[in-house]
């Protein structure tokens, strides 16, 4: 149990130098990132990928889709898990014709909504009923809603903190015997430079204590925060033998409607789109890379045996990077994985549960492995 000096220190939120410096990162993503990735080919090239199951949240638009059409186009099974499944079906359709290949690619669609946590615990248990091996599972789907007020899914919580980080990670934790199965396997959390410029207070996780004032970009870079801190904890307590490696990935700034909310120094990056964004296929390499190099595996397993504070991060340079200092208090991230556990209804020994094969009760349905 992590003490309650870590959790008086996360209200506190970041010095003001913590706070410079987590911006500075942030400028320099979004000015120098096409300099820093020109050793990177648009698109990243593949290897076959035949024997690869890949679940793709969020894979009707945006990076998502660029990763599941890509896989899919390797030779992989692709999984579009995804709140539209006829938007799905017609993007398959259309990738079938523009394909160079004979064979049909092998796609399927799952329906599933991050904003319901009974629709992850359904997806989860519909996917485990089939008894397939996972490799990688891409919780690429998020949302930043620019400029909106404070909202509340049907379960209680603050959007952004629900879609980008609660839901993957039920959803991350309810797979894992699936993934078990398809070892070396692979959980992937496409996260963002943004979790560099906040705190997160384990304590008040939806934002409801008044203590900070709210806003769309509080929400979201602390839903991204909370996500890598969650994996730290979900990488130092799944042991070696599962061999299921927890990975981080920055796919840099990509062409998105974000300027409103961001301070206009930012803004002013933002109106030179073409010349310093990603778009979304080059934003897609990151993710891409970390599904699919055969380093991964042994690099996450060096900095588990190092016992570094951080699950492995990829940058926008499909290089490792370290996350934020914030990000790798162990202190703070044990309080957020318990907070987690509560908000989305498992107890505290599920994770061993889960990997025993074992009957996890989850209070949004009973979750049968």
């Amino acid at each position: 149990m992590a003490s309650p000096l870590a959790s008086d220190q996360a209200k506190q939120g970041l010095s003001w130098m913590e706070w410079l410096q987590g911006w500075s990162n942030v400028i320099y993503e979004v000015l120098f990132q096409k300099v820093e990735a020109r050793h990177l080919k648009t698109p990243l090239p593949l290897p076959p990928l035949n024997n690869l199951t890949c679940i793709v949240t969020g894979s009707t638009s945006g990076i998502g889709l660029e990763v599941a059409r890509q896989l899919a186009e390797s030779g992989a099974h692709v999984v579009m898990a995804v709140r539209n499944p006829t938007a799905a079906h017609s993007l398959i359709q259309t990738w079938q014709n523009q394909t160079s290949s004979k064979d049909s690619l092998n796609i399927d669609v799952m329906e599933l909504n991050l904003l319901s946590l009974e629709s992850v615990v359904r997806f989860s248990e519909k996917w485990n009923l089939l008894g397939k091996p996972l490799n990688v599972l891409i919780n690429n789907a998020g949302i930043f809603s620019i400029g909106e007020p404070q909202k509340f899914s049907n379960d209680g919580y603050e959007t952004h903190m629900q879609v980008n980080h609660l839901a993957p990670a039920l959803l991350s934790l309810l797979l894992l015997p699936s993934l078990k199965r398809g070892a070396p396997s692979r959980i992937i959390n496409v996260n963002s430079i943004m979790h560099f410029v906040c705190n997160v207070d384990p304590n008040d996780m939806n934002f409801v204590s008044g203590k900070r004032k709210f806003s769309s970009l509080v929400g979201y870079s602390s839903s991204k925060l909370a996500q890598v801190m969650f994996s730290n904890i979900l990488h130092k307590r799944l042991p070696s033998e599962s061999g299921i490696s927890i990975i981080c990935v920055g796919p840099g700034a990509a062409q998105t409607n974000v300027a409103r909310d961001l301070p206009k120094i930012l803004q002013v990056g933002y109106q030179l789109i073409p010349l310093v964004l990603f778009n979304a296929e080059e934003a897609s390499r990151s993710t891409l890379f970390a599904a699919t190099d055969p380093e991964i595996p042994k690099y996450c397993g060096q900095l588990k045996w190092d016992e570094w504070p951080a699950c492995a991060y990829i940058s926008y340079t499909c290089r490792p990077m370290n996350p934020s200092k914030e990000a790798q208090r162990m202190d703070i991230s044990s309080l957020v994985w318990e907070k987690t556990l509560d908000m989305v209804g498992l107890s505290g020994d599920c994770l061993e549960m889960l990997l025993e094969g074992k009957e996890t009760q989850c209070r949004y349905g009973a979750h049968l492995n």
